[in-house]
């Protein structure tokens, strides 16, 4: 009996498989389990660790082809390039691809509402069809922003980094405020906050803001109390202190002034008395005014 038939009388038997010496795989009667081929099991394999986002990418072309395809029956015309690309767009927005949130980090001068009309995102924009290049350039034009990252977070968040400008000053002309930079430019609108920056006030007060201020610095005892800087017909200074008392700079010589005034300081506590004015504008001159109460007690 050769191998083959003894396997067979040994299955039979027992209905199972019996190990027969010299019996070889090329006599067994199954075949060895078929294989898939590679690329089926890789493509199954995307297709179960991605079908979401695939079924997603269908409904929305689906909706894309089918707004496409109503648009031209209705009018009749072929689509440009650029309606095309609208139109799937929108499809792909609707199809479940359009950006839903939105995450902005990093402001505080920049208001959010500013930054969403910079982004330009309606409902007709896809995750897809954001252009992050063209967005990154329209919010780089707003005033406080020196830096910006956009990144897509598919399906449909937009993560917004923003890094501002840093404010020198506040500048207030008339019932405005603004937060401005070294040379003066507008950052942003200030309502509160931002208390430890100085304050400067008047028309053309934010242009020439820098000299005074940093001739200020460097006389830190004249600036206890004070609380603005003020800008006279675009020409000369007053300091502003919280005692009501004004101190007037003369429109040259603003840091031999300041000297003087801080020697006075120093010797006299000049600023600590009832004053409401101190003039400086005339050279070697030293004009002193008296609060009101105060003049008619000497009076």
């Amino acid at each position: 009996m050769n191998a083959k038939s003894v396997f067979a009388t040994q299955a039979t038997a027992g209905n199972r498989l019996v190990a027969t010496p010299g019996l070889s795989a090329a006599n067994l009667p199954a075949g060895s389990r078929a294989r898939a081929p590679r690329p089926f099991v890789s493509i199954h394999h995307k297709w179960v660790l991605h079908r979401k986002l695939a079924i997603r990418l269908g409904v929305a072309l689906f909706c894309a082809l089918a707004l496409a395809t109503a648009f031209q029956a209705r009018g009749g015309i072929v689509l440009g390039i650029k309606g095309v690309s609208a139109v799937v767009s929108s499809g792909l927005a609707l199809g479940g691809l359009g950006i839903e949130a939105i995450d902005i980090s990093g402001q505080a001068i920049t208001s959010e509402g500013l930054i969403l009309t910079a982004l330009g995102i309606d409902d007709h924009v896809s995750i897809l069809s954001f252009n992050v290049d063209a967005a990154r350039t329209r919010l780089l034009e707003l005033p406080a922003v020196e830096e910006v990252t956009i990144r897509k977070i598919y399906p449909n968040r937009l993560a917004v980094g923003v890094v501002e400008k840093v404010p020198f000053a506040r500048w207030r002309d008339g019932e405005a405020g603004y937060l401005i930079d070294v040379g003066g430019a507008r950052l942003g609108l200030v309502d509160g906050g931002y208390t430890d920056l100085p304050l400067v006030i008047g028309a053309g007060a934010g242009d020439d803001a820098l000299i005074m201020v940093r001739a200020l610095d460097q006389f830190e005892m004249l600036r206890s109390g004070l609380v603005a800087i003020s800008r006279v017909a675009d020409r000369r200074w007053d300091l502003l202190y919280d005692t009501g008392l004004r101190v007037q700079l003369p429109e040259v010589g603003i840091r031999h002034a300041l000297a003087k005034l801080q020697d006075y300081q120093n010797n006299h506590r000049l600023l600590d008395r009832d004053l409401s004015l101190i003039d400086l504008r005339v050279e070697g001159t030293l004009v002193v005014r008296l609060t009101p109460h105060n003049a008619d007690a000497a009076s």
